[in-house]
């Protein structure tokens, strides 16, 4: 997948396209069936699919006080996206100078001179161009005078009916649930970051861990222990050898221990003992929850129940 970062690096020529526009927090399952709607309406002569999203929240320049924890960072958007079988990504920097240009001018830019778009596909919520005045109404009258079709995607519903959203899934991530926001976004949750050296006290227990950096990019869920995977995706310099371990994944400020003050993401790889990761970047899945945080008291007590989560972890991920 190609990624433009502004209308510029688009190539004269490129298109026709066919384009889905949105955040995409996430990218669940409403998001994927508006990617998959595209890819369709796209065969018909070999059309290119662009999804056009933007570098953060549009809250957090708007109403900051109103915007969520987006689900997944920069990085993970656009390897999810990737992942989706699109041709290119326009990830646009929101910015005041994005966020004070008028719907039309929104339109002319970048689907039409940049990506010489043939149909837009947008969420019957879509709204764009200075103060949100740019609606799939709007969007439908400027298609019919720069030639391109509009296409409202209906959203995609879970069994009893509610909605597949971004804020559903956070929902179910900040009670734990990592299972069924799994089914949402139909993959497991996952954060990526890069492994940091801790304060070695796993090792010390006989279950030594990777230490995600404060810095990383992903919802972080509720505090718990969690069977999932960790996929090794190198050191920062570009390799990427893509390994996937089986993990006890950790969240929370370890309340047995009084030096802990803030919540930390760390795992340990089931059954190994001499793995170097740091300074690696690793993305740890999360698949089921074993338990939430506790205090011990002692440190015999507490290697025996993390004896029994790795137990657990293990049944749960064959």
């Amino acid at each position: 997948m190609i990624v433009f970062r502004d209308e510029s690096d688009v190539p004269a020529g490129f298109g026709p396209s066919v384009v889905a526009i949105g955040k995409f927090d996430g990218v669940h399952a409403g998001h994927r069936a508006v990617l998959e709607r595209a890819r369709v309406d796209a065969t018909p002569g070999g059309a290119k699919v662009v999804a056009v999203t933007f570098d953060r929240n549009p809250l957090a320049l708007l109403r900051p006080d109103l915007c969520p924890v987006s689900l997944i960072g920069v990085n993970q958007k656009l390897q999810l996206l990737a992942d989706s079988g699109i041709d290119a990504t326009l990830l646009l920097r929101f910015d005041d100078a994005l966020a004070s240009l008028d719907a039309t001018t929104f339109v002319e830019r970048y689907l039409v001179e940049a990506l010489h778009a043939r149909t837009v596909l947008v969420g019957a919520d879509f709204r764009f161009g200075r103060g949100g005045a740019g609606t799939p109404e709007l969007l439908r009258e400027l298609g019919r005078v720069h030639g391109f079709e509009v296409d409202v995607v209906s959203d995609v519903r879970a069994i009893g009916g509610r909605r597949v959203s971004s804020t559903w899934i956070r929902e179910l991530l900040d009670a734990g649930d990592v299972a069924a926001a799994r089914r949402l976004l139909g993959r497991p949750h996952a954060v990526w970051g890069e492994v940091v050296r801790g304060m070695a006290r796993g090792r010390e227990l006989g279950f030594p861990t990777a230490n995600l950096s404060p810095q990383l990019e992903g919802f972080v869920p509720a505090d718990g222990v969690y069977a999932g995977w960790l996929v090794d995706e190198g050191s920062a310099d570009g390799l990427r050898p893509g390994l996937r371990y089986p993990a006890a994944i950790s969240v929370g400020i370890n309340p047995t221990f009084d030096d802990v003050h803030a919540r930390q993401v760390e795992a340990y790889v089931l059954d190994e003992t001499d793995l170097d990761l740091y300074g690696h970047l690793v993305e740890l899945q999360f698949v089921a929850r074993v338990r939430g945080m506790a205090a011990f008291d002692d440190v015999d007590a507490l290697v025996a129940q993390m004896t029994a989560d790795v137990a657990d972890v293990r049944r749960l991920l064959t």
